[in-house]
């Protein structure tokens, strides 16, 4: 009875020596995962001063576009794993941004943000492989509002590929130089477009000569057309960042883009869109932004208006931003449209110019694990 008792206390010790073992040993391939849980929501309320008859202000609006009533631009849960030698990104979404933005995607698509899949190809990890849908690599602001200096985005961003679907090659030689090489399914779409069998191809070069310069210029190359009509298009993003002093930052940009008139033909259409925000930073918690941009898209290869005109605008917009937190920001913008043409639908007749003031709640968490 003994020597079964001492069998069983070893036994038991063994066990529990074991057990202590395999927990250690999953505490640390979990912290060597490099898991952590994410989520963002944008409450807002924007009132349009035309007073907008439809449920949204504007079409070429994809952020903050309902008029007098209170919504979520954007909700997100993000769950990611990353470490020196792969990562794995899922976001899911919701809110009005997603019904508007994500469209012509199908219902369930909607619903994601962003899924990827990456793996460095070197030791160093400054070549790395992409894989899935991922944010674009044109222009300078997010869809989460937090990361902009503007509560609004600027109409270079609304106008241009928030996300693309497809692969990219990410090489970082130096804390200066940024090299990035992409082949996607198109001009924002996560499904290719119904007969359309040709790749879009994308690049972008960022330089930083030191931390108060960023240089950037992004390209796309593709067709949003079925191959019966394929009109090839050419897309250039171009920006600066600039640190002016500890307070005061600039950002300043053109997009520039060329549309085939026709398949095959040597005549194109081009749009033009010039945009500048500056940002200064008060004190810890509160920071104001002015942004002057001007677009000009007269065939309307990426604006459509309702009028049949051409897509003409300049555009002023103000805002305050209140932050008692890094995780929440309190945000109010005015922001003024003026066109040569009548261009601006509220539901009954078509305008000139568009006044309307924004008011966002925003909070964002991460965990990490």
């Amino acid at each position: 009875m003994n020597n079964i008792r001492k069998i069983g206390a070893l036994s038991l010790l063994l066990s529990l020596t074991i057990l202590h073992a395999l927990q250690a040993q999953d505490k640390e391939e979990n912290s060597d995962l490099g898991l952590s849980i994410s989520a963002f929501v944008d409450a807002y309320y924007a009132y349009d001063f035309d007073r907008p008859t439809q449920g949204y202000r504007q079409s070429f609006f994809y952020n903050h576009n309902r008029h007098n009533e209170f919504n979520i631009n954007l909700a997100l849960i993000r769950m990611a794993v990353e470490n020196d030698r792969y990562h794995a990104v899922v976001t899911l979404q919701g809110g009005t941004y997603a019904q508007d933005n994500y469209s012509p995607e199908q219902d369930l698509l909607q619903h994601l943000h962003e899924a990827y899949a990456g793996v460095a190809l070197n030791a160093s990890g400054s070549l790395w492989l992409d894989a899935g849908v991922f944010a674009s690599n044109l222009g300078f602001e997010s869809a989460v509002s937090m990361d902009n200096y503007t509560l609004t985005r600027s109409l270079v961003a609304e106008e241009s590929p928030y996300f693309l679907s497809g692969a990219k090659l990410t090489y970082t030689p130096s804390d200066q130089w940024l090299f990035m090489a992409l082949v996607s399914n198109g001009w924002q779409h996560i499904q290719r477009v119904d007969g359309n069998s040709l790749p879009a191809f994308g690049s972008q070069i960022q330089y930083m000569p030191n931390d108060n310069i960023l240089l950037n210029w992004s390209t796309f190359i593709g067709s949003d057309d079925p191959d019966a009509t394929r009109r090839m298009r050419y897309f250039n993003d171009i920006f600066g960042t600039f640190k002016l002093s500890d307070k005061l930052d600039l950002i300043a940009g053109v997009d520039v883009g060329w549309q085939q008139t026709a398949k095959e033909s040597s005549t194109y259409d081009s749009w033009i869109a010039p945009v500048a925000i500056l940002h200064y930073q008060i004190d810890d918690q509160w920071g104001t932004a002015v942004r002057g941009e001007y677009f000009n898209d007269a065939q309307q290869i990426a604006v459509s208006t309702d009028s049949g005109l051409g897509f003409k605008t300049t555009s002023v917009s103000w805002n305050l931003d209140y932050q008692p937190d890094q995780k929440v920001m309190c945000r109010v913008e005015g922001r003024y449209f003026s066109s040569p043409n009548d261009i601006f639908n509220n539901g009954e007749v078509l305008s000139d110019s568009n006044f309307f003031i924004t008011a966002s709640l925003a909070v964002k968490l991460n965990k990490d694990f």
